[in-house]
């Protein structure tokens, strides 16, 4: 995508950092290592348990890492308090204070400021995150989706160089999910913060961030532009949590392999026993009454129909457009018609 361009200069590196809670238990983060670039977007995917929030808190400086380094603009602050940090944190349920206006929660934490320069840079932010007109409300009299950007432009009026997000949008609906995160990208750019946000919304990470870090028990197991991501997943956990993948195996000889569904061109060479990635785009379904396969399942969803076909021992998923429509029950082919990935 075109607006996601290579950072001109490192912000922030982040070492090999490691952190375990538990004796006699796996670590919570082991060895995570990453760069971030001034006005970069970050996001940190994976399934609940994996380390991206203990991760984001040891940046933030709330947990204190068992070992590896942090370092924000040339200076190691791994053990330096939260509030010197410089970094802003946009917490999950908001935080805002009820009892104070939209205006009072911005200007919360810019107490160091003038009472003027303090009015003036609030209600700048509060025009920025398109809120002018709103700051004398209570943040109870503001919709989900308000309240988020209050709390933004409360971590923005600070103008941190980096900005941290857990899970920010997961108490709106689904129509206000997209709605604000793409908001949230446009303040951020427009600011020149970069971010770093956690989620498990594999669509979320791919809509906002300019890069992902996929983890996966404590690890980052691949780092990536979310086009890097899904077209080439370096393995079966990755394949199957960006986006929907079916695994197959085969034998390749350069860039061609031979599965049960004959020969397939691959994405890159290869030689010997594989594992494979095929997206269920990648997949030609044809109606066929002596076909080896049926239709076990199926979901329309608008703009695609998701189908569930059964071949033999194996269930493959295949994603096809609106028209037309074979019913659960219907015999049909299977034809691969794309590079597949191998698999380290």
């Amino acid at each position: 995508m075109g607006y996601r361009q290579a950072p001109k200069k490192v912000l922030l590196s982040v070492e090999r950092l490691r952190k375990h809670f538990t004796t006699g238990e796996a670590p919570a983060v082991e060895r995570a290592s990453f760069s971030l670039g001034e006005g970069e977007m970050l996001a940190l995917l994976g399934p609940s348990g994996c380390g991206k929030t203990t991760t984001l808190r040891m940046i933030g400086g709330f947990e204190e890492p068992d070992d590896g380094t942090i370092i924000l603009r040339g200076k190691d602050i791994t053990r330096a308090a939260p509030e010197t940090r410089g970094i802003g944190f946009v917490f999950q349920d908001y935080a805002l204070f009820p009892h104070l206006t939209v205006l009072e929660n911005v200007k919360f934490g810019l107490r160091k400021l003038k009472r003027a320069e303090a009015e003036a840079r609030a209600q700048e932010m509060l025009r920025l995150v398109g809120l002018d007109g709103l700051g004398n409300r209570r943040p109870h009299e503001l919709s989900g989706g308000q309240q988020q950007r209050v709390a933004l432009a409360r971590t923005l009026a600070m103008a941190p160089p980096l900005v941290l997000m857990d899970e920010p949008f997961s108490n709106l609906d689904a129509a206000m999910r997209v709605e604000t995160r793409q908001e949230v990208r446009k303040l951020l750019k427009a600011t020149g913060a970069a971010g770093i946000i956690v989620t498990h919304d594999q669509e979320e990470a791919m809509a906002v961030a300019d890069r992902i870090a996929v983890m996966e028990a404590g690890r980052i197991v691949q780092i990536g532009t979310p086009d890097e991501i899904y077209r080439h997943p370096v393995s079966a956990f990755v394949a199957s949590f960006i986006g929907r993948s079916n695994i197959l195996t085969g034998n390749a000889n350069g860039m061609e392999v031979t599965t049960e569904f004959g020969n397939l061109p691959l994405s890159r060479a290869a030689n010997g026993a594989v594992t494979l990635s095929v997206r269920p785009e990648q997949i030609m379904l044809e109606a066929d009454p002596d076909g080896p396969a049926s239709v076990v399942g199926r979901e329309y969803r608008g703009h695609d129909q998701l189908y569930w076909v059964q071949e033999g021992e194996r269930c493959m998923q295949v994603i096809s457009g609106a028209g037309a429509t074979i019913e659960v029950g219907q015999r049909v082919r299977l034809r691969i018609c794309d590079c597949v990935v191998p698999l380290a």
